[in-house]
């Protein structure tokens, strides 16, 4: 089959098609004929070898941590996948095997959903990563509650559209930071106040809206961009920075949060967890109860460009990679 392979860890030039075996499934595994890849920040981090602290990387290597598809082949033991379902896969890359970037990639059961004929495999591929991950921080770290204020540092970016949407659905009032060009972006996905960080003063906003603080921060942008919003917490909240990764990266001030009361807990992907949230939020897609972010296609030979601009940020939704018409 052909992947987009890399032979060593480095910048996007170091991605390229190649010819490898198809992969075969084992116990409790299904293979996937790809039909789009989503690219996610962690892909261009993997790529460049951030991940070599979670696993061991064995060359020729195919990124991708999600990607939606066509079921087209099973383990012996998998009952509730068939040939020819259509599913959307949290891929197995987190264990060091190959990933989505390719013409098929082989995932573990637990990790699929099915796809329903209503939702384009285009908006399949772009939930498993940045959703997953996005509810995790609201409903798990976050344990977000009906009536709460949460302000949501980031909403027009591919967490941000799932966030802003999980927190209207948990019943909270939503303020997101964004852009100028995104303001009814993030409006229409639901957020009741949309705050331009560029030209308002976020924290005097916020203040207004809120006066009593918020009752959770979920920063999907990280790297010293909300520092003061420690203050923008009411007593005895919470602040859910996403894991960037990033070494040296300005923290919040913890002095200032425990005299507060303020937990500062991060967040990323709960592995145990990341398959049973990934079909609750593919169902409520496919019962029509989500909006799809925005989507940007690119073809598979365009990776290097996708990763290129996920990388600089300011992407509005998502990108995926289209591998094949199915």
């Amino acid at each position: 089959m052909r992947a987009m392979t890399i032979n060593r860890c480095g910048g996007p030039e170091v991605m390229q098609m190649a010819d490898i075996d198809m992969p075969q499934p084992g116990p409790g595994e299904v293979v996937i004929k790809v039909a789009y890849a989503g690219v996610n920040p962690v892909d261009w981090k993997c790529r460049e070898g951030w991940l070599s602290r979670f696993f061991k990387y064995r060359f020729p290597f195919v990124l991708g941590f999600a990607g939606s598809g066509i079921v087209s082949a099973v383990g012996d033991d998998v009952l509730e996948f068939k040939v020819g379902d259509r599913v959307v896969t949290s891929s197995n890359q987190g264990k060091g095997e190959n990933g989505t970037y390719a013409e098929y990639v082989k995932s573990s059961a637990t990790r699929v959903a099915h796809l329903s004929d209503a939702v384009d495999f285009s908006v399949g591929a772009s939930i498993p990563t940045a959703a997953v991950t996005s509810w995790e921080a609201v409903f798990g770290t976050g344990a977000l509650q009906s009536g709460q204020h949460v302000l949501i540092n980031g909403g027009a970016g591919g967490m941000g559209s799932f966030a802003i949407q999980f927190a209207k659905y948990a019943g909270a009032h939503v303020a997101a930071t964004c852009g100028p060009k995104n303001l009814d972006y993030v409006r229409q996905l639901g957020a009741d106040l949309a705050i331009d960080y560029r030209s308002q003063d976020v924290r005097e906003a916020v203040s207004k809206w809120a006066p009593e603080g918020v009752d959770l921060l979920i920063d999907l942008v990280g790297q010293g961009t909300i520092l003061d919003g420690v203050y923008m917490v009411k007593q005895g909240g919470r602040i859910v920075p996403i894991a960037t990764l990033i070494d040296d990266e300005l923290e919040y001030d913890k002095a200032a949060a425990m005299t507060r009361d303020i937990q500062i807990i991060p967040t990323m992907s709960n592995s145990a967890m990341a398959g049973e949230q990934l079909r609750v939020i593919v169902d409520l897609y496919n019962k029509g109860l989500l909006r799809p972010p925005a989507i940007e296609v690119l073809s598979l030979a365009e990776a290097g460009e996708a990763h290129r601009r996920v990388r600089e940020g300011h992407v509005r939704g998502k990108i995926v990679l289209k591998v094949a018409d199915l």
